[in-house]
């Protein structure tokens, strides 16, 4: 009978110990998973800093690019104008073709007068006044021959000569003449000298897209700002 107490403890206490010991057995493979998963994770963590340094890194290394506007006849050098306009709006006023305009959000010309041929082109008014007009001296007097607003490129592949029509519209509506624009050989010839950018051609030409197109200058005009 004193055996019965001793048995049935015995017993528990064996159960109870291969309890522990299957259990110790079955976390095992999940310790192991959660370390496998916490390195995994930390080198998640690691490339993602990695390639935001890097990204962060070439951000900052590369500018982007900056566009670049055709202004009215008579703008100084780029940094100059921008600097010295003071967005008066005079320029715009005086403008009998209205072709000036100013984008007051800076989303177009940034902020500064501009001219967009596809919606108007600078068609070289005489007296050009709104060289006069300019309050801050950001638009000088110049001759006509000495405006340097762009110079227009040619495209043949969408010309209407290309396939056999006689179109002369880029040549008959430039306000310059033959020292700006002249038909050679067939082919639409530009001056670079000649041409002042004043995206007559570009506005008037009959195809789309155009296949002729004002590009702002990228370097100083040949004359500078007044004293």
């Amino acid at each position: 009978m004193s055996e019965r107490p001793i048995n049935r403890r015995k017993f528990f206490r064996e159960g109870l110990v291969e309890l522990v010991r299957k259990l110790q057995e079955a976390a095992k493979p999940l310790a192991d998973a959660a370390r496998q998963f916490g390195a995994l994770e930390g080198e998640l963590e690691a490339a993602a800093s990695s390639s935001s340094s890097s990204s962060s890194s070439s951000s900052t290394s590369v500018p982007p690019p900056q566009q670049t506007w055709i202004r009215p006849p008579g703008a100084i050098a780029e940094e100059q104008f921008v600097n010295q306009c003071t967005r008066s709006g005079e320029c715009v006023r005086a403008c009998p073709a209205q072709c000036i305009q100013i984008d007051y959000s800076g989303t177009n010309g940034g902020g500064s007068p501009y001219i967009d041929p596809e919606a108007m082109a600078c068609t070289v008014c005489d007296g050009l006044v709104c060289m006069s007009a300019c309050p801050s001296g950001a638009l000088v007097r110049v001759e006509r021959s000495s405006i340097r607003m762009g110079t227009a490129t040619w495209h043949h592949e969408s010309c209407l000569r290309s396939v056999g029509q006689e179109c002369t519209t880029c040549i008959d509506r430039c306000p310059i003449g033959p020292a700006a624009i002249q038909i050679t050989e067939g082919k639409v010839h530009v001056s670079e000298t000649g041409c002042i950018g004043c995206g007559v051609c570009q506005h008037d030409c009959p195809t789309y897209p155009r296949s002729i197109t004002v590009t702002p200058r990228t370097s100083a005009p040949p004359y500078a700002a007044p004293a």
